[in-house]
């Protein structure tokens, strides 16, 4: 499961920097060809142990960490993603592992018995953890992603907004479950890249004064739950 860890920055921003950034993506990197519209809907649902941990780790800046998370797209269940995201000195990776829906609740009630034989490296971790860790599913976190892909550099820019939050529900493929809009909550331009982060990217998402800032949606979220 050995992956290449990127580098990552996050910048909180208000509404006139992002039609300034928006404008600048459109103008030199590829809307992703998965969006529709150039955006789409993300949900996540993330998981803790009974300690929060990932929240703690997180807050404290702790130099490793993981959190772990289901997630999909557009509130379509067709397609559904566990993933393990990973952070080193500041680097970041992500594992992922496809579920089916069945899957998926079977991980959120915690019945955890099929995935100790399961092929997938990311469901037996999983399993470990849940069963050693107590990992369990904590809050469902909903926002809106417009996103840009540049090919030199594999550099990916997002643009997020309309923070949502399940508080301490769970029920995350129910597209009638009810999520509240996260008060306050900055519009997120983050910018991921392999090696290097070409000259005409970096200058185009220099923003005056602006600086980078960690910014945790799970960790706001959870806020609201506790």
């Amino acid at each position: 499961m050995e992956k290449r860890y990127r580098h990552e920055l996050k910048h909180h921003i208000n509404y006139a920097d992002f039609l300034t950034i928006r404008m600048r993506m459109r103008a030199i990197m590829t809307p992703d060809p998965h969006a529709i519209d150039g955006k789409y809907h993300i949900r996540s649902l993330y998981f803790d142990t009974p300690y929060d941990k990932a929240l703690k780790d997180k807050i404290n800046g702790v130099d490793m960490r993981e959190k772990f998370r289901i997630r999909f797209y557009n509130l379509d269940p067709s397609f559904i993603h566990l993933e393990k995201k990973s952070k080193r000195k500041g680097l970041g990776t992500k594992y992922s592992a496809e579920l089916t829906p069945e899957e998926a609740l079977k991980i959120v009630s915690n019945d955890t018995g099929w995935m100790r034989d399961d092929e997938r490296d990311l469901i037996q971790e999983l399993y470990l953890k849940m069963n050693y860790q107590s990992l369990r599913a904590k809050t469902i976190v909903d926002y809106i992603r417009e996103p840009f892909i540049y090919a030199p550099g594999n550099v990916r820019v997002t643009l997020d907004y309309d923070l949502r939050t399940g508080m301490a529900g769970t029920d995350f493929l129910n597209p009638e479950c009810i999520t509240v809009p996260v008060r306050d909550a900055p519009i997120i331009l983050e910018v991921k890249w392999d090696e290097y982060l070409p000259g005409i990217i970096k200058d185009a998402v220099q923003l005056g004064n602006v600086r980078s800032n960690a910014f945790s949606k799970y960790a706001v979220c959870r806020a609201y739950g506790l």
